[in-house]
């Protein structure tokens, strides 16, 4: 089995108290976990400690670790996770638990690690990783992680910088020799233009500034399509956003057709003066208007801080109104901007004017610790919330 040569470095002189890979994404960074994982168990089989494997989220967990694992070594070595988050992993037992929130690691806290593995560690809670600090408390004790570039701010960039026993690897995407040269183009196509580029290809630690969607902000015209020209669409989503009483209320609907996301119409309603009423007729109006681009029925996700609003639109609709999935806003950016660079977003010429307007005037919060959507009513954020709830359907998988 080949490996490459920063992998083979890591397997060999990762025998520090703190073992971290940083850098781009698809560098290769956790393959060698596959194989460092095992080995780092057995060296502590039979001694004393809990083994654990720590992820943003347990559902992240599985689909990074532990499937990757039982499909290289298999499920007789490598057990699924069972209802005590736990799973046995070439004969120890370990536990597996998601660390975006302090209250999830509550059932180790107290007890002594001998072995964590980190998987994502910037996603984390900084409470977890300060208690995961105090119970590597073995002399024998590891840590094997990994992690994508954020804001240099980021609580976990000043561990990495601390004069801590840290081994620490630092990978480009160019850094992965088995990666097709075709994919990397991509990639880097995709990112091209925005921080993350920097962040998930050149694997730097870099601050957010200036416009976010610089891609479409330089040339919009890149991305009408007039309505005549739009396809069939074989899914249509409409997203709602109330922004209360100071600002308005804003829908947004898009859909899917050849891997190409088409917003079809953008529309806002100021809030000044409109009754729940007015709005929940506003709202089913828009909604039947959208209707006539699907061969299926339309569905409806709404912000769900309003659920007043949202059961009386549901009342006076034939279509399926859900709360919306409110994903963490920074994924929901980086693949628009992603869709963008791509050219797979395209807006219908004259229906989309105040949604492209707000996306080419967003910019990042360059005074934040983490990467922040400024929002100092330069523009309308209402709608740009609206078009996310409208897309993030579609995109689950790469969201989660």
């Amino acid at each position: 089995m080949a490996f490459s040569e920063k992998q083979q470095e890591y397997f060999y002189n990762a025998t520090h108290r703190w073992n971290i890979k940083s850098g781009a994404t698809r560098s290769g960074k956790t393959y060698m976990d596959y194989f460092v994982i095992p080995k780092r168990l057995r060296a502590v089989s039979g001694k004393e400690g809990l083994n654990v494997i720590l992820g943003n989220t347990k559902g992240t967990l599985q689909r990074n670790i532990i499937e990757p694992l039982q499909d290289l070594w298999g499920i007789k070595y490598v057990s699924d996770i069972c209802s005590d988050n736990t799973a046995m992993m070439f004969g120890e037992r370990v536990y597996c638990l998601g660390a975006d929130k302090i209250n999830q690691v509550d059932r180790i806290r107290g007890s002594s690690i001998k072995y964590c593995y980190g998987d994502e560690v910037v996603t984390w809670h900084e409470d977890v990783f300060n208690m995961l600090k105090s119970r590597l408390d073995k002399e024998y004790s590891r840590f094997d992680g990994t992690c994508n570039p954020e804001n240099p701010n980021h609580w976990f960039k000043k561990f990495l910088d601390s004069d801590v026993d840290i081994y620490l690897q630092e990978y480009t995407i160019d850094d992965n020799p088995f990666l097709p040269l075709s994919v990397k183009e991509n990639l880097k196509r995709e990112y091209s233009g925005t921080v993350f580029y920097d962040r998930y290809i050149l694997g730097r630690w870099c601050v957010a500034e200036g416009l976010i969607y610089r891609t479409l902000a330089d040339n919009p015209e890149q991305f009408m399509i007039d309505r005549k020209d739009v396809p069939r669409l074989h899914s249509v989503c409409c997203g709602e956003d109330f922004g209360g009483n100071k600002s308005g209320h804003a829908i947004v609907c898009s859909g899917i057709a050849d891997n190409v996301l088409y917003v079809t119409s953008a529309k806002f309603k100021k809030a000044e003066g409109s009754t729940p009423t007015q709005l929940e007729k506003w709202s089913v109006d828009v909604f039947e208007e959208n209707f006539r681009c699907t061969d299926y029925m339309l569905e409806i996700y709404a912000d769900s801080a309003e659920q007043v609003l949202i059961n009386g639109i549901r009342e006076k609709t034939r279509f399926n109104v859900y709360n919306a999935y409110k994903t963490p806003i920074i994924g929901r950016i980086r693949l628009l901007c992603r869709l963008l660079a791509a050219g797979r977003v395209k807006f219908i010429r004259g229906e989309c004017d105040e949604l492209i307007k707000a996306l080419s005037s967003a910019t990042w919060d360059d005074k934040q610790m983490e990467d922040v959507r400024l929002d100092n009513g330069t523009y309308n954020n209402d709608i740009i919330d609206a078009f996310e709830y409208s897309f993030e359907h579609y995109f689950l998988n790469e969201l989660r």
